[in-house]
Formats: C-alpha cells, structure tokens, sequence
C-alpha cells in the first residue's frame, strides 16, 4: 500500500489537474440525482442524461413520480437496462422520501440504506454531493483506479470504501472519487492507462512496476 505523503501528492496533484470535479450525472434537484443515480446501474451516465430530461420532462415533481404509473415510467427508461426493477424503485422510493422524509433526501448511510434500489454507491454520492459530508462512490472507475494505483489491494467495493475512507483527508474523499472518473475516463481507460500522459505515474504502482498491465 501506498505511503501517506504518497495519498497526500496524488490527491493534490488530481485536484490540480481536475480543478472541478463535477458529477457525470445531470440534475437540478437533489431527488433528481438519486434517481439518475439509480439508473445509471449497468448503464452509462451519458445515456442516462439523455433519459432523464423525459423522465422529469414528464414528472416534474416528487409528488408526481411517487404517483406515476410504473409501466409509463418503464417505456420511458426502457433504453437503460433492467427497466423494471428501476422503474419500481423510483417511484416507491419517491413516494418513501414524501412520507417518511418530508420530501427530501435523507443525510444519513443509514436512512438512504432504506430506500429502494439505494446501496452503498448511490448512498456515498448522495452524502457527499448533497450534503457535503465526506464520503467514497466506489464505482467501476475508483475500482480499477484504485487497485492500479497501490491503495488499495482488492476488488470488494465495501473493504475498497473502508480503505480509502482510512487513507484520504475526509473533506476531499467524495471529490477525489469524482476526480478517479475523471481520470479514468481520459487517461487511466480500462483498455489501455496512457501512463505518458498520467500526472499521479510517479507514484502509481502500475508505473513503476515498468507499466506491465494488471489483472483489471
């Protein structure tokens, strides 16, 4: 595993390299992320942003989702893989977040545990976009990016969460996954890491084990 001052030098170099690191996920309201958030299991963030203006197009409320016919929802995120668990989740989670939370999104691991389709995931982008509180999105990229890097020496999502949570400053662990996709999009890809052009090399294990490709 990797030192202190290493955590510390990657976690700065990343926010000089990403100055913003903003959510893939399109919102403008705070239930709207947890249900993009929910759709984007098995799917890309960019085909979700391209549903969820329709979704919300057609219901433009909390009240209204908790409402909606779950079978009209269903053609709406048809294109977004497993449709009909997703559909169901969203409207029962909606209509949850309206009786038990008046109508907003819970602060808690515990409470967001609670709703429908909710893990860990979703639960940790939710505390930290919109609610400021530190947290770890264990997601396909912080996996891969993680376990190339050195912090981390597994693929379990909940001892990655554990890990990570232990290594970095609090106040910038929810920023730094956000960055790991960032990252994991144009320079550390799944297929190939353009280690030329990676800012955190020199302290990559991948690196400086001379750039042989792990086990991803």
């Amino acid at each position: 595993m990797l030192a202190d001052y290493e955590v510390d030098s990657i976690v700065r170099l990343l926010e000089e390299y990403y100055p913003e690191p903003v959510c893939a996920l399109d919102y403008s309201k705070d239930y709207e992320l947890l249900f993009s958030a929910r759709l984007s299991a098995q799917c890309t963030d960019a085909r979700v942003n391209i549903i969820t203006p329709v979704l919300f197009g057609k219901y433009p409320t909390l009240q209204a989702l908790a409402g909606a016919d779950v079978l009209e929802v269903e053609d709406i995120i048809r294109t977004c893989g497993f449709f009909r668990s997703k559909a169901r989740d969203i409207v029962n989670a909606a209509a949850m977040l309206i009786a038990e939370f008046d109508s907003r999104v819970p602060d808690t691991m515990a409470d967001l545990l609670r709703l429908p389709g909710v893990g860990r995931k979703t639960a940790n982008l939710m505390l930290g976009d919109i609610h400021n509180l530190p947290a770890v999105v264990v997601d396909t990229h912080c996996i891969r990016l993680s376990n190339r890097i050195g912090m981390v020496d597994t693929k379990d999502p909940t001892k990655i969460e554990k890990a990570l949570r232990e290594a970095l400053p609090p106040a910038k662990s929810s920023d730094f996954c956000h960055r790991l996709v960032l990252h994991g999009r144009a320079v550390c890809t799944a297929r190939k890491p353009d280690c030329g052009n990676c800012v955190i090399a020199g302290f990559c294990r991948h690196f400086n084990i001379g750039g042989g490709r792990l086990d991803d």
